[in-house]
Protein backbone atom coordinates (compact mmCIF):
# COMPACT_ATOMS: atom_id res chain seq x y z
CA UNK A 1 0.00 0.00 0.00
CA UNK A 2 1.17 3.33 -0.90
CA UNK A 3 1.24 6.28 1.85
CA UNK A 4 0.40 9.43 -0.02
CA UNK A 5 0.84 13.01 1.49
CA UNK A 6 -3.07 13.24 2.53
CA UNK A 7 -2.39 9.91 4.58
CA UNK A 8 0.21 11.44 6.18
CA UNK A 9 -1.22 14.85 7.15
CA UNK A 10 -4.05 13.12 8.58
CA UNK A 11 -2.14 11.13 11.16
CA UNK A 12 -0.08 14.11 11.71
CA UNK A 13 -3.25 15.70 12.55
CA UNK A 14 -4.86 13.27 14.90
CA UNK A 15 -1.49 12.51 16.74
CA UNK A 16 -1.23 16.12 17.44
CA UNK A 17 -4.67 16.42 18.39
CA UNK A 18 -4.37 13.09 20.55
CA UNK A 19 -0.65 14.98 21.95
CA UNK A 20 -2.82 18.48 22.83
CA UNK A 21 -5.70 16.31 24.78
CA UNK A 22 -2.80 14.61 26.61
CA UNK A 23 -1.50 18.24 27.96
CA UNK A 24 -4.69 19.20 28.80
CA UNK A 25 -5.75 16.52 31.15
CA UNK A 26 -2.38 17.34 32.98
CA UNK A 27 -4.62 20.53 34.18
CA UNK A 28 -7.76 18.64 34.92
CA UNK A 29 -8.87 17.89 37.80
CA UNK A 30 -11.65 15.11 39.42
CA UNK A 31 -12.52 14.13 42.69
CA UNK A 32 -13.07 10.99 44.51
CA UNK A 33 -15.02 10.63 48.10
CA UNK A 34 -15.89 7.95 50.31
CA UNK A 35 -17.76 8.21 53.59
CA UNK A 36 -20.22 11.04 52.56
CA UNK A 37 -16.89 13.13 51.75
CA UNK A 38 -15.42 12.70 55.04
CA UNK A 39 -12.35 11.35 52.78
CA UNK A 40 -11.92 12.78 49.55
CA UNK A 41 -8.90 12.73 47.03
CA UNK A 42 -8.37 14.77 44.07
CA UNK A 43 -6.59 13.57 40.90
CA UNK A 44 -5.26 14.57 37.82
CA UNK A 45 -6.54 13.68 34.47
CA UNK A 46 -3.62 11.74 34.15
CA UNK A 47 -4.24 9.61 37.45
CA UNK A 48 -1.89 11.23 39.41
CA UNK A 49 -3.08 11.68 42.96
CA UNK A 50 -2.18 15.61 44.26
CA UNK A 51 -4.11 15.97 47.31
CA UNK A 52 -5.97 13.94 50.16
CA UNK A 53 -8.44 15.36 52.71
CA UNK A 54 -9.82 13.63 56.01
CA UNK A 55 -12.08 14.71 58.14
CA UNK A 56 -10.65 14.94 61.44
CA UNK A 57 -13.61 13.38 63.04
CA UNK A 58 -13.09 10.22 61.56
CA UNK A 59 -9.54 10.52 62.69
CA UNK A 60 -9.77 7.70 65.78
CA UNK A 61 -7.59 5.00 66.88
CA UNK A 62 -10.05 2.50 67.57
CA UNK A 63 -11.12 3.11 63.97
CA UNK A 64 -8.28 2.92 61.56
CA UNK A 65 -9.69 0.03 59.92
CA UNK A 66 -12.63 2.14 58.82
CA UNK A 67 -10.53 4.96 57.31
CA UNK A 68 -8.01 2.84 55.77
CA UNK A 69 -11.38 1.75 53.88
CA UNK A 70 -12.57 4.59 53.10
CA UNK A 71 -9.07 6.02 51.48
CA UNK A 72 -9.53 3.15 49.34
CA UNK A 73 -12.49 3.58 48.27
CA UNK A 74 -12.29 7.45 47.96
CA UNK A 75 -9.13 6.63 45.99
CA UNK A 76 -10.33 3.84 43.83
CA UNK A 77 -13.50 6.54 42.81
CA UNK A 78 -10.93 8.95 41.77
CA UNK A 79 -8.57 7.00 39.54
CA UNK A 80 -12.31 5.87 38.06
CA UNK A 81 -13.04 9.88 37.02
CA UNK A 82 -10.20 10.08 36.28
CA UNK A 83 -9.99 7.61 33.37
CA UNK A 84 -13.57 8.48 32.50
CA UNK A 85 -12.32 12.26 31.98
CA UNK A 86 -9.31 10.68 29.96
CA UNK A 87 -11.80 8.25 27.57
CA UNK A 88 -13.97 11.23 27.06
CA UNK A 89 -11.41 13.47 26.26
CA UNK A 90 -10.10 11.82 23.57
CA UNK A 91 -11.76 11.95 20.09
CA UNK A 92 -13.00 8.50 19.17
CA UNK A 93 -11.75 8.11 15.19
CA UNK A 94 -13.53 6.07 13.12
CA UNK A 95 -10.82 3.95 10.99
CA UNK A 96 -12.90 2.67 8.49
CA UNK A 97 -14.20 6.55 7.24
CA UNK A 98 -10.98 7.20 7.50
CA UNK A 99 -9.92 4.92 5.36
CA UNK A 100 -12.55 5.56 2.68
CA UNK A 101 -12.19 9.37 2.26
CA UNK A 102 -8.26 8.03 1.93
CA UNK A 103 -9.60 5.93 -1.04
CA UNK A 104 -8.61 2.39 1.12
CA UNK A 105 -10.32 -0.34 0.72
CA UNK A 106 -9.80 -3.29 3.39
Amino acid sequence: MKINNDMLKMVKKMQDQAMQIQEKLGDEMVEGESGGGMVKVTFTGHGDLVELKIDPEIIKPEDAGLLEDLILVAVNNGIQKSRELASSSMPSFDMGSIANSLGMRF
